[in-house]
C-alpha cells in the first residue's frame, strides 16, 4: 500500500506525477454537491438525469444504493465535499439512482462494522476499505468484493494508477479495491513557537531533542498527542521501526523474516518509553481523542505534532486550524542515532480506498462504474491534493502539478522528493489480531504497565500464532 518513493520522484521529475490516521454514525442521502464544510443536500433535491444520460423508452425504476464513508466531522469536510460532488454526478448519470451515505468513524468501520457485515454477507454496496491481507484481500478471497478489473479496463483507468498501489487491493491479478490517495507521516511544528524560543527546525536529532527539552522547560508540551485510539501513536512507532530496524522490516513480520521482539524493534519502542518518561507527550494522552491532539496543537499548547500529511488541510484560512494558518511547517522525522535503516526513508501509505459488494444487480453495477469514473479522475485527484492534502494515487500531468501553491503541501512533496526509500505502515500488512495487539501493548507502554521488551514479546506471540494459522 505504500510504494517505493523513488518511483514517485522519478514520475515527479518527468511529466507525470503521482502525488499521492477516526465512532458516531451519520446517515444522510446525498444528491447535490456542497461547498467545503457545508451540509450535503438531501437526495430529494438531486436533479434529473443529465442530458448525457442514455434515454430509455421504458419506465426507470428507482433504486437505492448504500455508501459507507469515514469522512466524519470538520477535519474531514474537504474530503466529504469531494465525495458529495462525486455522488451528485453519479446520481445524475444513472437513471433512478439514489445513493444513501452512511458516515461511520474510521476505526469503527474498519474493525467493527465492516468485518461483521462481511461475515454476514451483507456489506454496503460501496464502502471505505483498506488494502492488504487483513482487509481487501481477505474479503476478496471470501467472495465478498466485486472484481473491478473489467470496469477498469473498460474505462481505461488501470494504467493510470501509480505502479504498485493497486497491489494491496488485488488478488491473483484481479483488482478488488481502489486507493483514493496516499500520505506520508512526519512532524508538524509551530514556526512561531520555535522562533520565540530560539529553536531550529527539528530536522536533526539534536535539534529535535533540544526543541523538546526547551519546550518542556517552558511549560509547552513538546508533542501534542491523543492516544485514546492507539493507531495515532502507532504512526510514530511505525516510523521509528523503519528507522531503527530498516525499511524492509514491516513486510517481514508476516513471513517470519522480522521479529517484534528483535533488539532493533524493541529499541524503537524504547524511544517511545524514554520520551514518555521525559514528559514529551501530552499529559493524559490515553484519554485524548485524535481531534483533541489537533486542538491542543492549534491552541499553542504544544510545539509539535507527529501526524499524517493529510493534516496539512487543517491549517487553511477556512479550516479548523485557521488560528495558526501560515505558522505551521512540516518535516520528516530526522535521522535516528544508531538506526540501521535508511535514515532518509519515510512512511508512504496508499492504503485507504473504496471497495464494492460482489452482490450487485446490473443497475447497481452501472452505478459502480459511474462512481469509479467520477471519483478516479484527474479533477478529483487534484482536488484531493489541493483541498485536503491527499497525495493522489494516480498520475497527474505538469499542468495539474503547477496548481499546487499551498506551502505545506509543497513541504510534504519536498519530504517525498528527498526520501531515499519508503516503507509501508505495518497495519496495512499484518493480520488484524496482530495490529490490535500493537495498539493494546502501546497503550500499556504509555501507561507504564509494560516495558519495551515485554511489548515486543507480547506482539510477537500473537504474530507467531497468526502466521501459523495462515500457513494452514
Amino acid at each position: 500500500m505504500k510504494r517505493n518513493l523513488v518511483l514517485v520522484f522519478t514520475l515527479l521529475m518527468s511529466l507525470s506525477l503521482v502525488l499521492a490516521a477516526c465512532g458516531s454514525k451519520n446517515n444522510d442521502s446525498a444528491g447535490s454537491s456542497s461547498p467545503p464544510g457545508s451540509p450535503s443536500a438531501s437526495a430529494s433535491e438531486s436533479p434529473n438525469a443529465s442530458p448525457s444520460a442514455s434515454p430509455s423508452e421504458t419506465k426507470v425504476e428507482p433504486f437505492t444504493m448504500s455508501l459507507r464513508h469515514i469522512q466524519i466531522g470538520d477535519p474531514q469536510k474537504f474530503r466529504k465535499a469531494i465525495l458529495d460532488e462525486v455522488v451528485k454526478r453519479t446520481q445524475e448519470e444513472v437513471p433512478g439512482l439514489t445513493i444513501e451515505l452512511d458516515g461511520v468513524e474510521d476505526s469503527v468501520n474498519r474493525f467493527t462494522k465492516l468485518p461483521a457485515e462481511m461475515a454476514a454477507g451483507n456489506p454496503p454496496k460501496i464502502f471505505d476499505v483498506f488494502g492488504g491481507a487483513a482487509d481487501t484481500q481477505k474479503y476478496a478471497k471470501a467472495g465478498r468484493m466485486l472484481d473491478l478489473t473489467p470496469i477498469l479496463d473498460e474505462l481505461g483507468l488501470r494504467d493510470k494508477f501509480l505502479s504498485g498501489v493497486l497491489d494491496p487491493f488485488s488478488v491473483d491479478g484481479k483488482v478488488y479495491g481502489l486507493p483514493i490517495g496516499g500520505n506520508t507521516e512526519g512532524i508538524f511544528y509551530n514556526t512561531e513557537i520555535f522562533q520565540q524560543n530560539g529553536l531550529n527546525p527539528p530536522t536533526t536529532w539534536e535539534d529535535l531533542i533540544k526543541a523538546a527539552d526547551t519546550l518542556k522547560a517552558k511549560g509547552i508540551t513538546p508533542f501534542a498527542t491523543g492516544n485514546k485510539a492507539a493507531w495515532v501513536g502507532n504512526m510514530l512507532v511505525n516510523t521509528l521501526i523503519g528507522r531503527m530496524a530498516g525499511e524492509g522490516t514491516n513486510p517481514g513480520f508476516i513471513t517470519g523474516a522480522s521479529k517484534w521482539n528483535s533488539p532493533d524493534v524493541v529499541a524503537a519502542y524504547q524511544i517511545i518509553a524514554d520520551w514518555e518518561s521525559k514528559g514529551y507527550f501530552t499529559k493524559g494522552e490515553l484519554g485524548k481523542e485524535y481531534g483533541d491532539m489537533l486542538n491542543d496543537f492549534v491552541a499553542g499548547k504544544a510545539g509539535m505534532m507527529f501526524d499524517g500529511s493529510w493534516r496539512s488541510s487543517a491549517f487553511k484560512d477556512d479550516a479548523v486550524g485557521k488560528a495558526i494558518a501560515g505558522k505551521v511547517a512540516f518535516v520528516a522525522l530526522p535521522p535516528v542515532p544508531n538506526g540501521k535503516g535508511n535514515q532518509t526513508s519515510v512512511n508512504a501509505n496508499y492504503g485507504e480506498g473504496y471497495g464494492f459488494s460482489s452482490d450487485l444487480n446490473d443497475n447497481e453495477k452501472a452505478a459502480v462504474k459511474a462512481f469509479i469514473k467520477n471519483m478516479y479522475s484527474d479533477e478529483m485527484q487534484l482536488r484531493g491534493l489541493l483541498e485536503d492534502g491527499v497525495l493522489p494515487s494516480m498520475k497527474l500531468g505538469d499542468d495539474s502539478v503547477a496548481k499546487v501553491t499551498d506551502p505545506l503541501v509543497k513541504q510534504v512533496l519536498d519530504v517525498l522528493k528527498n526520501a531515499g526509500a519508503s516503507f509501508p505502515h505495518f497495519d496495512s500488512i499484518v493480520q488484524s489480531k496482530v495490529n490490535a495487539e500493537t495498539e493494546a501493548q502501546l497503550q500499556k507502554l504509555i501507561a507504564g504497565k509494560a516495558k519495551s521488551d515485554a511489548v515486543g514479546a507480547a506482539i510477537q506471540k500473537v504474530q507467531d500464532a497468526e502466521n501459523a494459522a495462515s500457513a494452514k
